[in-house]
């Protein structure tokens, strides 16, 4: 792949003060040319005993609060996540050559918030939601199949209410490093850090 063009910003973006705008205006960039989901991102969390997991998520928030994605509290990540609150996350736009590393703490959202977010989903997404025991065995595809059509039966033609174990976390960073691709490595690196998710932002730049 041809490496792109210089970026307009690119005398000015390591003098941003806000990293949010920032990378919301890098998430803009990658809506224009990512193929899929410019909002994927690999989640890092850990288990009890400190073993490292990750996948990728679909980011669906993202303000001064922190970065929002939703899930199965009963799933990997929410156990994980529920037992240890810190975690990571990790941008990567193949298309730009550019990558957003983002570490801190976490915390559940609001039911009103996950309610908004449940709503907005298509039916099918609510009813597999129902239906997914997610990230416990499997014995065959039958067995996701006989539960979707148990769920949607139930609920028939009705609202689909949210799964008392579906919810959202918020990742309230510490940390927010963004990175772009320089000819022989020599890339830009830009860090934003802050003691506490309230604190005031101090930026620094790394060696490649």
């Amino acid at each position: 792949m041809d490496r792109p063009p210089e970026d307009e910003d690119a005398a000015t973006w390591t003098e941003a003060r806000d990293p949010f705008r920032l990378f919301h205006e890098w998430l803009e960039k990658a809506r224009g040319s990512e193929i899929n989901d410019p909002n994927g991102v690999a989640l890092a969390t850990a288990d009890a005993d400190g073993y490292p997991d990750v996948r990728m998520v679909l980011l669906k928030g993202a303000d001064e609060r922190g970065f929002v994605f939703f899930t199965n509290f009963e799933s990997a990540k929410g156990r994980e996540l529920l037992e240890n609150p810190k975690a990571a996350l990790c941008f990567h736009w193949k298309s730009l050559r550019r990558q957003v590393r983002v570490r801190g703490s976490v915390s559940v959202v609001s039911d009103a918030e996950a309610d908004e977010y449940f709503a907005s989903r298509p039916r099918d997404s609510q009813i597999g939601a129902w239906a997914s025991r997610q990230s416990r065995p499997l014995e065959g595809r039958f067995e996701l199949e006989r539960e979707i059509a148990r769920y949607t039966a139930k609920f028939g033609f009705g609202k689909v209410p949210r799964p008392p174990h579906w919810s959202g976390f918020r990742i309230a960073p510490l940390q927010i490093e963004f990175w772009r691709d320089r000819p022989f490595r020599l890339h830009d690196r830009l860090v934003f850090e802050r003691d506490q998710p309230d604190g005031n932002w101090h930026t620094s730049k790394l060696f490649p």
